[in-house]
C-alpha cells in the first residue's frame, strides 16, 4: 500500500517533501495536488516509472500525452525549442497557473519521447507541486487521475484517492481537497494560440 503523506500547501514540511522526493528518485509513482486536479507523476529521467504510468493509463508510452511539471519558466529551454517573444509573454502572464501549454520539444527530451515533436508544460500555482520539482531537480512527468464515475470526473478527497490508487502507486500526498476541473490546454506551437481544452484557466491571458 502507498505511503500516505500529509503536506500543508502554505508551508510544505521539508522533511515530508524529502520523503516524497526519495520515492520519486527510487523510481516510484506519486499522486500529488496541483492548482487543478490531483496528478499522478514520476521522475522524468526514470524510464521504468514512465512505463508504469503508461500501463496504468492504458496507453503506449511513446504515444502518451503526459505533461511536464516545472517549478518556473527558467528551465523551459532544457526541453523546448527556442520560442518567440509573443509566446514567452503569454507564458509569463499565465504561469504559475492552471494551464498546460503545448510547445515544440527539443533534442533533450528523454529517449522515450524523442519521436514526439511537442511537449505539454505545466507550472502549477501550488507550493507542494513546485517544491517537489525544485527539490527533485528535474521535471515530474504527470497525468491527471480520472474517476470512472460518470458524474464525478476527478476524485478530490485524498483519502478516497488512497483507497482507489493505493495499490498502484508508491505515495499519495494529502494536500487537502483537490479541484475537479482540469487545466486549460493551449497549443502554442503555431503563430496563433489554439485552445485545445477549456478548463480552470481563463483564456483572457492570451490577449
Amino acid at each position: 500500500m502507498a505511503e500516505f503523506i500529509k503536506i500543508y500547501e502554505e508551508n510544505p514540511s521539508a522533511k515530508q517533501i524529502d520523503r516524497v522526493v526519495n520515492v520519486l528518485r527510487d523510481g516510484g509513482l506519486v499522486i500529488y495536488p496541483t492548482d487543478t486536479v490531483y496528478g499522478l507523476g514520476c521522475d522524468i529521467t526514470n524510464t521504468r516509472a514512465l512505463e508504469r504510468i503508461a500501463k496504468i493509463k492504458g496507453v503506449k508510452l511513446e504515444k502518451a500525452n503526459f505533461s511536464f511539471i516545472c517549478p518556473d519558466l527558467s528551465d523551459l529551454s532544457d526541453y523546448i525549442r527556442q520560442i518567440d517573444t509573443a509566446t514567452f509573454k503569454i507564458l509569463k502572464r499565465a504561469l504559475p497557473g492552471p494551464y498546460t501549454f503545448i510547445l515544440p520539444g527539443n533534442n533533450n527530451l528523454p529517449r522515450v519521447f524523442k519521436k514526439k515533436k511537442t511537449v505539454g508544460i505545466r507550472v502549477p500555482e501550488n507550493n507542494i507541486a513546485r517544491t517537489l520539482v525544485e527539490e527533485l531537480g528535474n521535471p515530474i512527468v504527470s497525468t491527471s487521475i480520472y474517476d470512472e464515475d460518470e458524474v464525478i470526473e476527478y476524485t478530490t478527497d485524498p483519502e478516497l484517492i488512497l483507497e482507489k490508487w493505493g495499490k498502484l502507486v508508491d505515495a499519495v500526498i494529502d494536500g487537502g481537497y483537490g479541484g475537479n476541473e482540469a487545466s486549460t490546454v493551449i497549443d502554442l506551437t503555431d503563430h496563433e494560440p489554439v485552445v485545445v481544452r477549456e478548463g480552470k484557466g481563463n483564456t483572457d491571458i492570451l490577449y
